[in-house]
């Protein structure tokens, strides 16, 4: 891919306050290169210009700056094309605050007056999951949704309601987080399983099934 091709593609907690039983999974789920280094000026230009004309600076906007970048990246990386419509599905993910179902990406494109053309999502999401963008979750219900990776926007847990099937995400304090991710890499190391990640469903009922 050309370098001018790059740079025209650039475009640039939950109160757990429920009774839950929560259960633990532990599964194992480059050297920089020149568009990583483009990348990065591009997003520190994007900054700069951003700070400079508005003092009241989004940080939402950088998040999902940041992850459209990395996003691009991994495109690249894998030779495929960050078109509009993925580029869209990545938007309604990252601003989400649970994994979502098919019907739900629709109705949150449409809400942002954009069109996720339904007859190309279950392709464009797979396309998205083979270059390690988004991740499927399974839920009580057995119906699929869906999530950016971890790596993505950063590691987080799961709030999952065994009657209904909703799911929503939970983050830690970082002291719990490395206090678990340390004992857990002991456990897993006492049976000579070497630990990548973990992961931690919180099982039991939302507000609405309470």
């Amino acid at each position: 891919m050309q370098v001018s091709t790059c740079i025209r593609s650039l475009g640039l907690s939950q109160t757990l306050d429920l009774p839950v039983i929560f259960t633990s999974c532990i599964y194992p789920l480059c050297s920089h290169s020149f568009l990583d280094i483009l990348l990065n000026v591009s997003v520190a230009n994007k900054r700069s210009n951003s700070s400079h004309s508005d003092v009241h600076h989004d940080v939402h906007n950088d998040v999902r700056l940041d992850v459209h970048s990395e996003v691009m990246r991994r495109f690249v990386k894998h030779e495929q094309r960050y078109t509009s419509q993925r580029r869209l599905i990545v938007t309604v993910l990252s601003a989400s605050d649970r994994p979502l179902m098919i019907q739900q990406m629709l109705k949150r494109s449409s809400n942002l007056k954009k069109v996720l053309a339904q007859s190309s999502l279950y392709r464009n999401l797979v396309v998205l999951e083979n270059v390690g963008v988004v991740q499927r979750i399974f839920s009580t219900d057995d119906v699929a949704r869906y999530e950016l990776n971890d790596d993505i926007l950063g590691h987080h847990h799961h709030l999952v309601c065994s009657k209904c099937g909703d799911i929503r995400d939970v983050r830690i304090p970082e002291s719990l987080e490395s206090s678990l991710d340390s004992t857990l890499s002991k456990i897993a190391k006492s049976s000579g399983f070497e630990l990548d990640q973990h992961r931690l469903d919180l099982i039991g009922r939302c507000r609405n099934c309470c």
